[in-house]
């Protein structure tokens, strides 16, 4: 199988207690953060009065500002550029007010025309039964209070009292003309003034903009020119590209549905388009209440059920096409919020500032997350708002094997091979969230238990992939898929830090995997012989405990050609060496093959060291060394005699003749 694979530097292993804190810990707040958080939502929440038209105005100046550059980059100077561009955005604005409030208008004139309509259906469901005779429980309840309320009131009077005439009363008006019109353009005021505002705030930061930026820039990061530079880029390219496509999806929502709905003759389809498009800028409950509201004109013009259920499937089928089409096509997820932090937001921001808050919660969510992103001290927005994952892929592997769900490592593991081959997914991740498992072991942090649920999830984990591992070996025998790489691609994977090793063929070799010292060394033992059986070769397994020297002489070792045994503990190097003289000595044509498992693959130069020292036919410290120790066909290393160690003896006094014998 020729495959590419990552062989560039790779960041040195931190220390037993450091590589978990680093994977796992997330971002705490301190206690000033705290504060400063709960000190800006207290503002916000009573000072909205200010902030939500600043608000407005800064979300527009985003998305407006790629036009006012358009339009400079044409030849029109800045004020023109700025005025021009505003100008048009609120004349559409404005427009579209015009048209919606036309259209309520008309059909508030029209709606007692449908009321005969909607008491047909109710007739028709009371007839039916539908609803288990709720209806007629309510109606009922109905009626029998306005009974009472009737009762009540036209209770005859007491014998005894006299009978009153009633009193006539005129009612005369004496507004004076300024208060009726004080009257009707009050209510005015306030919208009409908000949104003023918002229009001079928003040509002054068009116009200004630049100097905002600086401004702000010397404020708060001037200590860090390039971040500070880099946050304020990304927020605005987010954000603006956000509100664009956005607005581009939603007029490509409505138009459909409003051709549509005037096709069935639903009355006023242009405001329903309309309203569409404006509610879908409110995540999630935008479609179902523009949708519900001519659904239920639908139900009061036809006396029928069919036009209703037209109408339901033109917004069903529309949603459908625009959440799994248009939106990916369009800008997908590089709003960069989870589904979880949208649905957060919008709760907060309604909360916050009401149903202009709800409409809001998108682009200003995006702004912290860009802020947390690039500034330490909010880092946990990033973390809790954003759908960049937290968890390294190793680490987030081990911590569902120490779970013990191996299903949804699974899942993540058959993401993964979407885009990466099978050794490169147990070298770089699978492999690396053992070995996380075995600094646990060493620590004293994992018990018998842990260790063994760990390598039954990891050992599940293999087993799950066995269709991935058959599906790869059938697309590297299959020519039509093995196409050799053109010299553009191997030159880039050379420039990102790959390399084209070729793995060999191990079509007739027999190789036996075996675990070195515990279920974790089993576990990665399984994985290695996943990947010789995605090449071809003959494939046996066997545990650590068949390692012992009664166990290896049970071993069938004549139709083996090599043995691999693994090792996730770096300080084996003596049972290593004895494992090698012990399968040597049981069939001395045996290659054996030690493998150090590694996160880095180090301990290159030091390899013939190794080898030489463990007497081993070659020692490996990641998978494709491993593999290509493994299918090698060079011939086996003779078993070094270990010289023997001759004690040395004291030399004997001499004895003395005895006395007699001398005499």
């Amino acid at each position: 199988m020729a495959a590419n694979r990552r062989n560039g530097m790779h960041p040195s292993e931190p220390g037993l207690v450091g590589v978990v804190s680093a994977a796992m810990a997330l971002p705490r707040m301190s206690l000033p953060t705290v504060a400063t958080v709960v000190a800006a939502v207290a503002a916000l929440y009573f000072g909205r009065e200010v902030f939500l038209p600043i608000a407005i105005a800064l979300l527009l100046t985003f998305a407006l500002a790629p036009l006012v550059s358009a339009l400079k980059r044409v030849g029109i100077p800045r004020l023109p550029a700025v005025i021009a561009s505003v100008l048009g955005a609120f004349t559409v604005l404005a427009l579209f007010s015009f048209i919606v409030a036309t259209q309520v208008s008309e059909l508030a004139q029209n709606i007692p025309l449908y009321q005969s309509n909607i008491l047909t259906k109710v007739r028709s469901l009371k007839e039916t039964g539908v609803g288990g005779g709720v209806i007629a429980r309510l109606s009922e309840a109905i009626e029998r209070v306005g009974q009472e309320l009737d009762r009540q009131e036209t209770s005859p009077p007491a014998a005894d009292q006299p009978r009153r005439e009633p009193v006539p009363v005129e009612i005369i008006a004496r507004e004076r003309p300024l208060q009726v019109l004080q009257n009707l353009i009050g209510p005015l005021i306030s919208p009409l003034a908000s949104a003023g505002l918002i229009v001079v705030v928003v040509i002054f930061m068009l116009l200004e903009r630049e100097d905002l930026r600086d401004r702000f820039i010397r404020l708060v990061g001037y200590g860090d020119l390039h971040r500070t530079t880099e946050a304020l880029q990304e927020a605005g390219k987010r954000v603006g590209r956000y509100l664009l496509m956005q607005l581009v999806v939603n007029i490509v929502y409505t138009i459909p549905v409003t051709a549509g709905l005037w096709v069935l003759g639903i009355p006023n389809a242009l405001l329903w388009g309309l309203l569409a498009l404006a509610l879908r800028f409110v995540p999630y409950i935008g479609p179902i209440i523009g949708a519900l509201l001519p659904l239920f004109l639908a139900l009061a013009v036809a006396p029928g059920w069919s036009l209703v259920l037209w109408t339901a499937g033109l917004f069903v089928a529309m949603e459908m096409i625009t959440g799994n089409i248009v939106e990916p096509w369009l800008y997908g997820s590089r709003t960069g919020l989870s589904p979880l932090a949208i649905i957060v937001a919008a709760i907060f921001w309604t909360w916050l500032w009401g149903p202009l808050g709800l409409v809001l919660s998108t682009p200003l969510t995006v702004c912290l997350v860009v802020l947390g992103r690039h500034v330490p001290q909010f880092e946990f927005l990033d973390v809790l708002f954003g759908n960049e994952p937290v968890l390294e892929p190793h680490a987030r592997l081990y911590q569902r094997l120490l779970a013990g769900d191996p299903e949804e490592a699974t899942d993540h593991a058959e993401e993964m091979l979407e885009e990466k081959y099978l050794f490169e997914f147990y070298d770089k991740v699978a492999i690396a969230a053992l070995l996380l498992g075995e600094q646990d072991r060493v620590r004293g942090v994992m018990g018998d238990e842990q260790r063994r649920r760990v390598a039954a999830s990891a050992q599940m984990l293999v087993a799950n992939l066995d269709d991935s591992a058959r599906e790869e070996a059938e697309e590297d025998d299959d020519p039509a898929t093995a196409e050799p790489a053109p010299a553009d691609k191997d030159k880039q994977a050379q420039a990102e830090g790959e390399d084209d090793t070729e793995l060999p063929d191990g079509t007739e070799m027999s190789v036996l995997c075996a675990g070195g010292r515990g279920e974790l060394d089993d576990a990665a033992a399984a994985m290695l012989a996943q990947v010789l059986e995605v090449q071809g070769a003959t494939v046996s397994k066997a545990s650590f405990a068949d390692m012992d020297p009664t166990g290896i002489r049970r071993l069938e070792l004549d139709a083996v050609d090599t043995v691999v045994v693994g090792f996730l503990n770096r300080d084996s190097v003596k049972h290593a060496r004895f494992l090698v003289r012990r399968l040597k000595r049981a069939r001395s044509a045996l290659r054996v093959g030690i493998v150090f498992w590694s996160k880095d693959g180090d301990d290159k130069k030091t390899e013939v060291e190794w080898t030489n020292d463990i007497n081993a036919d070659f020692v490996a410290f990641g998978m494709v060394e491993a593999v290509l120790g493994a299918l090698s066909s060079d011939p086996p290393v003779a078993l070094k005699v270990a010289a023997k160690r001759r004690m040395r003896r004291r030399p004997r006094p001499a004895r003395k003749a005895p006395l007699a014998a001398a005499k």
